[in-house]
Formats: C-alpha cells, sequence, structure tokens
C-alpha cells in the first residue's frame, strides 16, 4: 500500500514537472495598439519623434510596408481582438448598438476574443488601456470576456490627467477609469494617463510571475488620440522640432522612408492635399498655433514609447524577454478634418488652459495628419490607404530575424490565427454551449519567422465603413468613398499613393472585385449607409447592395 501511495505521488509530480516545463517553453505575447497615430510617426518609419524603444524592437525585429486595420477605432478593435471582420463580430459601425446584429456596438459571443482563446489555451490573460468594444452591460467588460486582469476605459476617449467628462457633443462624453470591475476615482492632476497604462502592466507582469502560466498582454494606449494633453517634461523635448512646418518635414519624411527601405523607390506618393494651406503662408502667429499642436502630440508618441520602454525592462528583469513576440500597430491613419465648432480653427471648445495642458482640449487637425500619413492618402474612416494603413512592427529574439522589412500585406483578421498557432492554441468550435464563428485570417508566421515576403491567402481582404468601402486582391485595390460609391482602382504595386485611377481601363477587374465584394458584404452582414436614419438607426431588412 505504502509502494503503491509513493509511485502515484511520484507520478503526479512527474506530471506536473512535465506541465510546468511545457508552460514555460510557450511564448508569451504581447500586442501593443496606438491610438489615432499616422502610418509615419515612429522614428523608425521615418518619423523627427523619438522612439527609441519601439525603434529598438525595429531593429531587432521585422517591419511590414502594408499591415491593414479598419480605418477607426472601435471596428478595427473588433476585429483585433476577435480575428473576425468587424460587422461579424458585431461592431460593424462603431459601439453603439444601431439595432441590427452585425451593428449591435459590442462583441458578439460566436466571436471569441484572444482573452477567451488564450484562456482556453492555459495562459494568463491581461489588459491595459482602452477597450472599446462594449459598455454598457458588465457582461460586455473584459473581465467577462476572457480578461483575468484589466485596467483602462471602457469607452473610446478619456483626458490624460482627470475623469471629467469630454466636451464632445451634446452632453459631456461620460469617462470613467476601471480597474477589474470596479470603477477608480483617482484625484485630478494626480496622474498621467498614458503612464498609468504602462504602469498597470508592469503590475500585471509581477503579478502573473507568480503563476505558473505563460502570458498574453494587450497594451491599448490612447495616445496620441485627443484631447491634445502631455507632460510639459515631454512637450520641452519638442519645441522648435516643427518650425520648418508640415511641406519641408513632409518631404524629409519621404527620403527617410525611401533610405530605410519602407517607401520603395519606384512607389508613388500621395499628391499634396489641397485642403491643407502652404505653410509658408500662414501668418506669425498661426505658426505658433500650429506648432504648438505638433509639438503636444510628438509628445503623446514619445510618452507611449517610454512606456514600451518600462515593459521591456520588466520582461527582462523577470528574464522573459527572450521567449515573448511582441506586435505593434495603430488602430488606424491620423485623424484628418478641421475643427467646425470653431471657424478659425484655434481648437475645439471649452478649452480652459494653453494646448497640452489637462484643462484643453484639442487635436491635430488635417494640416498635421498630412504630416502623419505621409506618404499615403487621406485619413481615419477613409478606405484610400492614409485611413487604413498601420506601420508594423514584430519582435522574437531568436524566432524573428533582426532588420527585416517586407511587404507583408497583413490584416487584423491575421494576428488571431498567427498567436494561436504559435502558442499551439487549437480554436475552439464552441465555447460555453456557443459555436464559434470560423476564423477567416492567415497566420502571419510565414511571413514573421519562416520569410516568405507577404501572405499568401487565397481570397481578397474587405472592408466596409460608414458606406465607405474597399476590396484588396494581389495588386489591386477597389475602393468608393461615400456618397459617391464611385469604383476607383489602383495598382499598389507601384501605386501606393493611389495617383492613378485604372476603373476605366480595366472595367473586367472592377466587375469581378465589385461582384467579390458584394458577395462578401451579404454573407457578413453588411447594411447599406444610405440606408441609415436619422440618429443612427437601421432601416431594418436593408439590402447590402447599391
Amino acid at each position: 500500500m505504502k509502494k503503491t501511495f509513493i509511485t502515484l505521488n511520484l507520478l503526479l509530480t512527474i506530471g506536473l514537472v512535465s506541465q510546468a516545463q511545457t508552460n514555460a517553453s510557450k511564448p508569451n505575447v504581447i500586442l501593443i495598439m496606438v491610438d489615432d497615430m499616422g502610418y509615419s510617426d515612429l522614428g523608425n518609419y521615418g518619423s523627427e519623434i523619438k522612439t527609441p524603444n519601439l525603434d529598438r524592437l525595429a531593429t531587432e525585429g521585422t517591419r511590414l510596408r502594408e499591415f491593414y486595420n479598419n480605418s477607426i477605432c472601435a471596428p478595427t478593435r473588433a476585429s483585433l481582438l476577435t480575428g473576425q471582420y468587424q460587422h461579424k463580430a458585431g461592431v460593424g459601425y462603431f459601439d453603439v448598438n444601431l439595432g441590427l446584429p452585425a451593428y449591435q456596438g459590442y462583441l458578439n459571443k460566436e466571436s471569441l476574443t484572444l482573452g477567451e482563446v488564450f484562456r482556453s489555451g492555459g495562459y494568463s490573460t491581461l489588459l491595459s488601456g482602452k477597450w472599446h468594444v462594449g459598455s454598457e452591460d458588465k457582461a460586455q467588460w473584459p473581465n467577462q470576456r476572457g480578461f483575468d486582469k484589466f485596467y483602462g476605459i471602457l469607452k473610446g476617449a478619456s483626458n490624460y490627467f482627470n475623469t471629467d467628462g469630454l466636451p464632445f457633443g451634446k452632453s459631456p462624453y461620460p469617462v470613467a477609469l476601471i480597474r477589474n470591475n470596479e470603477e477608480l476615482h483617482p484625484k485630478a492632476d494626480s496622474y498621467y494617463f498614458t503612464d498609468e497604462i504602462g504602469n498597470n502592466a508592469v503590475t500585471f507582469l509581477d503579478e502573473q510571475n507568480k503563476e505558473n502560466k505563460p502570458f498574453f498582454l494587450y497594451l491599448a494606449f490612447t495616445a496620441p488620440h485627443w484631447p491634445l494633453q502631455a507632460k510639459p517634461v515631454d512637450i520641452a523635448k519638442y519645441r522648435g522640432k516643427f518650425d520648418e512646418g508640415w511641406d519641408v518635414l513632409r518631404e524629409k519624411r519621404i527620403k527617410k522612408l525611401k533610405e530605410n527601405g519602407i517607401l520603395l523607390a519606384d512607389q508613388t506618393v500621395a499628391p499634396r492635399d489641397p485642403e491643407v494651406p502652404e505653410w509658408n503662408k500662414l501668418t506669425y502667429d498661426e505658426k505658433q498655433f500650429w506648432k504648438a499642436k505638433m509639438e503636444v502630440y510628438a509628445a503623446m508618441v514619445d510618452n507611449m514609447d517610454q512606456n514600451v520602454g518600462k515593459v521591456l525592462e520588466k520582461l527582462k528583469a523577470l528574464k522573459k524577454d527572450k521567449n515573448t513576440l511582441i506586435v505593434f500597430i495603430s488602430d488606424n491613419g491620423a485623424q484628418g478634418g478641421f475643427n467646425t465648432y470653431n471657424p478659425l480653427k484655434r481648437g475645439l471648445v471649452k478649452n480652459d488652459g494653453p494646448i497640452g495642458t489637462s484643462g484643453s482640449f484639442d487635436y491635430q487637425e488635417q494640416n498635421w495628419a498630412y504630416l502623419s500619413n505621409t506618404p499615403l492618402q487621406d485619413y481615419k474612416n477613409n478606405m484610400h490607404e492614409g485611413g487604413f494603413s498601420s506601420p508594423f512592427i514584430a519582435w522574437f529574439p531568436s524566432k524573428i530575424k533582426a532588420g527585416r522589412i517586407d511587404k507583408g500585406s497583413g490584416h487584423l483578421i491575421d494576428l488571431a490565427p498567427t498567436f494561436y498557432e504559435l502558442a499551439g492554441i487549437e480554436y475552439p468550435k464552441e465555447l460555453n454551449g456557443v459555436k464559434s464563428n470560423p476564423l477567416p485570417g492567415k497566420s502571419l508566421l510565414p511571413v514573421l519567422i519562416d520569410g516568405a515576403s507577404e501572405v499568401n491567402r487565397g481570397a481578397p481582404i474587405f472592408w466596409e465603413r460608414a458606406g465607405n468601402r474597399a476590396v484588396r486582391e494581389g495588386k489591386w485595390k477597389l475602393v468608393s468613398i461615400a456618397p459617391s460609391y464611385q469604383w476607383e482602382l489602383y495598382n499598389l504595386e507601384n501605386d501606393r499613393g493611389e495617383t492613378n485611377n485604372l476603373a476605366q481601363q480595366n472595367p473586367g477587374i472592377v466587375n469581378d472585385l465589385s461582384a467579390k465584394y458584394f458577395d462578401w458584404a451579404d454573407k457578413t452582414g453588411v447594411v447599406e449607409y444610405s440606408k441609415f436614419k436619422q440618429k443612427n438607426e437601421l432601416i431594418p431588412g436593408a439590402a447590402a447592395k447599391k
């Protein structure tokens, strides 16, 4: 009896040791996403902004020339978190309920989150930052959708120094800081939100280190999304750095992009935006005002990079840096448009202090977004390349070859299958009695690790948001912008700037891609935006076709 008991204990111990070794060998995954940052705003993508930590990841890892998001906050996060097209996940328009399954404004249960799938594979699941895919019911919150630990905001934006409601719309936009389902009430001006996102991520990693598990960390910064607010010490670094203005700096960025291999020599660049005034024609006072905006914006990106550095330092201290994949992206292009509240274009209403302070409420506006999206055309919420192209960095010591720059042609829907393949997790066909939506994306591991130049997906990529549409298949991109719905066709092999519309010369290609688009739209639950009623209501049963 005693011998049997000893044998059973020995077998149990061997099993536990074996499981511990398996857990220890599984890779950790960190996904970093920033908010409203343009394609070329990182130092390693051509910017004047200092981002040494991300530059290091780029130098030691790989960058992609082409990686696509969904052009705006909530729909991007829906695809990112589930690996689904945003309509399939329930967030086809934004985080508002428009009365149809594809537009319910929060993630449906059929679309499993990264938190839920990683947890099913034995991972700790951590989230610090912005959620924005469901807030009205606690069942929609991060802790209820697979994340063991959460700190941040549930909605789309917040002040950086306080939890006051934002002056947005007819009434102040409500903001709350949440940690693990509990609302926090920090004293105003006692913190800076980007720092707190970084600090909480570091705390989560310390706490997780006590568990015998690998981890998945989603680090979702709100910077540099409006309002433009930054710490004085960071703003001071950029005084005078933008005195040359957007025209000169755009040309300098184009040169850097070519030098570092992000922009190939035979690629076009977008033409000059006619809505952006020439810098040299501005008055002295106008230049001072506009420079102040970009100095604060740069400070916000700089501070975000500092907080990435905190996480890297913690990884190294925990001796987990050699077994961690880090992926960095942005949720959309820089935000265009001009301030319509003030005809002088000098900041939104309710500014209680200079640009950058906790009492200010301002944003880049189109003049500087034109620089941020260099060399691409258009801005956030648009289906031209400047609207949904993201910088992409992947870093994994010993797994990803250092210093590579690849075409890529990846999309948000590709991240979930990439992570699950790397982690050895089988995507559940069913969870909690609910049948799961299958994943439409392709793993990026052949590009990131095996050396392929781009994703071999065998099917087009599709987009739709607020009536704006696009299809990408191979070198061809078909795009239409509401409300005209006129198809434009571009050969992105040599015309990334979308300067030469080839639709009239290639009607067969237009017909083929548009037919594929409408077939996808029908299957995905897309409703034609022109059918929307006022107050963001939808006409039930509206068709997806023209």
